[in-house]
C-alpha cells in the first residue's frame, strides 16, 4: 500500500538540488541595519522606506545585536512606545548561519524554531538576510506538511503512527540519493518536533507548577545527527521558584520524565540500555546538582567520567526554559578554560579510537565475534570526527553542538585552511552518508553501523578511504595541539 507520504518524498527528493546552493547565493544587496538607540517610529519609517519586513540591529562593528520585525514595531506603536529605542523591543541574539551553509539548513531551522528570518554571516560580522518568503519561494518544502501533523497530533498513538511513516519516508530519501547533510538535518528536525508534542501531551497531565525545567538532547540528538539506529539519550535540568530542595522537586519530576521516556519508545526512539534518559534520577538534576557533576568530571576526570562527560557535553535544550541550559553551558566552558589537563585527557581518550584503516593503504577491520572482515563505522569512522570536533569547541568555548558547525566554527582559531576546513567536514558528512544507507537497508539484527568493505562500489570505497584519511590527520592535529 504507498504511504502517504509518498508524494513527500518525491517533493523533498526533488528538492535537493534546489535548496543545495549557499545561503551568499541568495542575498540581493546589503541588508538595512540600526543602532539600537534608533526610536522604533524611525525604523518603522525605515522599513516602509526600504519596503522590508525586518531590520537588523548591529553594533558598530556590524555584528548583529537583534532583529526588530515589522510585527514588533506595530505593537509598539500601538502601545504608544514609538519614542522607545529599538533595542527595547527587538529579539536579542537573533538566529544566524554563516554564509556558506545551505539553503536547506536556513529552511530546517525556520521550520524547527518557528522564525521568520535568518541573518547570514560571516566571521560573526552580518551579510544580509533571508527571509521565509524569499526561501520559501525557491520551492515550497513539503516538511511543512510533516511537521503541522505533528502540532496536531491529539495523543501518544497518533504520533507513534506519524513517526512510522516519517521513517519509511528518510528510508526512502536515502535509497533517493538525499545527501547525508539535509537527511541529517530532516531527521533531527521531524524528531525534535516528535519529542516537543510528546513532551506537551505528557506534561498536560502533571502538575508541574512552579517549577522551571528544561528538557536536555545529549548525544546524537543534541548534536543535530540522528541515525535510524539511535536511541535515547536526554536528561532534565531544573529550578524550583519557591527554593524547594532539590530532592523534593525531583519527586515530581521523575514520574513525568518517565511517561516521556516511554512515550518516545513508543514513537520508535528506543529506550537507551546505559539509561541514559531524564527518568534517571542521576539525569534529573537542579542547576546546581549539574553544576557540580561537570565539576566533578572535569576536576577529577576517571574513565568513567570522559565517558560521562562526552555524551553529556552535547547537551541542547528542546522544551522548557533554554536559559537554564544557557546558565548550564557557561559553566562547563568557564570549567573547561580553567583545567586544560582534562581536555587533554579526552584527546588522549579520542585518540584511542583508530580510523578503520589499514598500513598498506586498505582497510583495518576489527573482527567482533560473528562480524569478521567488517568495519563498525561509528567507532572507528564518525567518532573520529564527533571527538576531535567536541574538544575543540569545549577549548574555544563554541555553543554549537553539531559537528560540522564546531568544525567550521574553529576553523580560524586552529589556522585551518578553507579549503582543509571544508574537506574535514565533507569527509565526516561521507561517512555519515554510508552509515544512513546501510541502516535504510538493514533487515537484519546485526549492528547496524557496521559495513562490510567489500559490498562497496569502487568510488564509494576510494571516497571512504580518503574521508578516513582525513579523520586521520584530524587527529593528529588533535595530538599536536595537546602533545600527545
Amino acid at each position: 500500500m504507498p504511504s502517504r507520504y509518498d508524494h513527500l518524498q518525491q517533493r523533498i527528493a526533488g528538492e535537493q538540488q534546489t535548496f543545495a546552493r549557499p545561503l551568499r547565493s541568495l542575498l540581493r544587496g546589503a541588508p538595512v541595519v540600526c543602532d539600537a538607540a534608533l526610536p522604533l517610529s524611525a525604523a518603522a519609517a525605515l522599513m516602509r522606506e526600504r519596503q522590508v519586513g525586518s531590520v537588523v540591529v548591529v553594533d558598530g562593528a556590524k555584528r548583529p545585536l537583534g532583529i526588530i520585525t515589522s510585527h514588533d514595531v506595530v505593537g509598539a506603536l500601538a502601545d504608544g512606545a514609538g519614542a522607545s529605542a529599538v533595542a527595547e523591543r527587538m529579539t536579542r541574539e537573533p538566529f544566524s548561519l554563516p554564509a556558506h551553509a545551505l539553503a536547506y539548513e536556513a529552511a530546517l531551522a525556520m521550520l524547527a524554531r518557528r522564525i521568520r528570518h535568518v541573518l547570514v554571516t560571516d566571521e560573526s560580522r552580518l551579510l544580509g538576510v533571508v527571509s521565509e518568503r524569499e526561501l520559501f519561494s525557491l520551492q515550497r518544502l513539503g516538511l511543512s506538511e510533516v511537521t503541522m501533523e505533528i502540532r496536531l497530533a491529539r495523543d501518544i498513538g497518533v504520533l507513534a503512527e506519524i513517526a512510522g511513516e516519517i521513517r519509511k519516508l528518510t528510508q526512502a530519501l536515502v535509497e533517493n540519493g538525499v545527501s547525508a547533510r539535509q537527511l541529517m538535518a530532516l531527521v533531527s528536525v521531524l524528531n525534535d518536533g516528535l519529542s516537543h508534542r510528546v513532551i506537551e501531551i505528557v506534561r498536560s497531565r502533571h502538575d508541574l507548577e512552579r517549577i522551571s525545567w528544561c528538557w536536555l538532547a545529549l548525544g546524537s540528538e543534541g548534536r543535530l545527527e540522528q541515525t535510524f539506529s539511535s536511541d535515547q539519550d536526554n536528561g532534565l535540568l531544573f529550578a524550583a521558584h519557591d527554593e524547594a530542595p532539590a530532592a523534593r522537586v525531583r519527586e515530581r519530576l521523575l514520574p513525568f520524565a518517565l511517561e516521556v521516556n516511554k512515550a518516545l519508545d513508543a514513537c520508535g526512539f528506543p529506550l537507551c540500555k546505559g539509561n541514559v534518559m531524564a527518568s534517571n534520577p542521576e539525569l534529573c538534576l537542579s542547576l546546581q546538582e549539574w553544576r557540580a557533576k561537570i565539576a566533578g568530571w572535569i576536576e577529577s576526570p576517571e574513565p568513567k567520567a570522559l565517558l560521562g562527560a562526552a555524551i553529556c557535553f552535547d547537551f541542547r535544550s528542546i522544551y522548557g526554559d533554554d536559559s537554564l541550559a544557557g546558565q548550564l553551558r557557561e559553566r562547563v566552558h568557564g570549567l573547561a578554560a580553567r583545567h586544560p589537563a582534562f581536555l587533554r585527557l579526552m584527546a588522549a581518550n579520542a585518540l584511542q579510537a583508530q580510523p578503520a584503516l589499514g598500513r598498506l593503504g586498505g582497510f583495518a577491520f576489527d573482527n567482533a565475534p560473528g562480524a569478521e572482515g567488517t568495519i563498525n563505522l561509528k567507532l572507528h569512522g564518525a567518532r573520529i570526527f564527533v571527538d576531535a570536533a567536541r574538544i575543540f569547541a569545549l577549548a574555544h568555548a563554541i555553543a554549537s553542538t553539531n559537528t560540522a558547525a564546531r568544525l567550521r566554527e574553529v576553523r580560524a582559531r586552529l589556522g585551518m585552511s578553507d579549503a582543509e576546513s571544508a574537506a574535514v567536514v565533507e569527509g565526516f558528512f561521507a561517512v555519515q552518508a554510508i552509515r544512513l544507507r546501510i541502516q535504510a537497508g538493514a533487515r537484519a539484527a546485526l549492528d547496524q553501523n557496521r559495513v562490510d568493505p567489500a559490498q562497496l562500489g569502487r568510488l564509494e570505497s576510494t571516497l571512504l578511504k580518503e574521508s578516513l584519511r582525513i579523520g586521520r590527520e584530524l587527529q593528529e592535529r588533535l595530538a599536536l595541539e595537546y602533545q600527545l
